[in-house]
């Protein structure tokens, strides 16, 4: 087995798609999408190939070291939105093209509408996964 970590951008989906920003989704539409998110988490519970997840809020700071006995330096937010991460999942599973395979069905949370949003998200494998991308 192999740990995967799926990282959700808030760069949307194709424009062609249904590339509406989650703040302006209804209630319900974004409840939707919460569920989508738990039933999916749920089903790879029951397969064995969850690991863990977690939404996050768009708020955040950039922090570094500046020397010792300094004070941490800070910064922002001021990433690009395509820059922000608006969650993660870690998966644990046989194969690189299954770790795909998730990641696609992931991409179909519902958004605006209740259709797809067909976003993007970015599948990187754990340090010390006895894993390649090419398998």
């Amino acid at each position: 087995m192999a740990k995967y970590l799926f990282l959700k951008h808030y760069r949307g989906a194709p424009a062609s798609a249904n590339d509406v920003p989650m703040d302006q989704w209804t209630p319900q539409e974004i409840d939707a999408h919460m569920q989508y998110m738990e039933d999916f988490a749920d089903k790879l519970r029951a397969t064995g190939e969850f690991v863990d997840s977690q939404a996050l809020r768009p708020e955040g700071t950039f922090v570094r070291y500046d020397g010792e006995g300094k004070p941490p330096v800070t910064d922002g937010p001021f990433a690009e939105t395509k820059d922000l991460i608006a969650g993660w999942m870690l998966i644990d599973v046989d194969t690189y093209a299954r770790a795909l395979e998730l990641a696609g069905e992931l991409s179909a949370a519902p958004g605006a509408g209740g259709k797809p949003i067909h976003e993007w998200l970015e599948v990187r494998p754990a340090m010390g996964s006895p894993t390649t991308i090419e398998d």
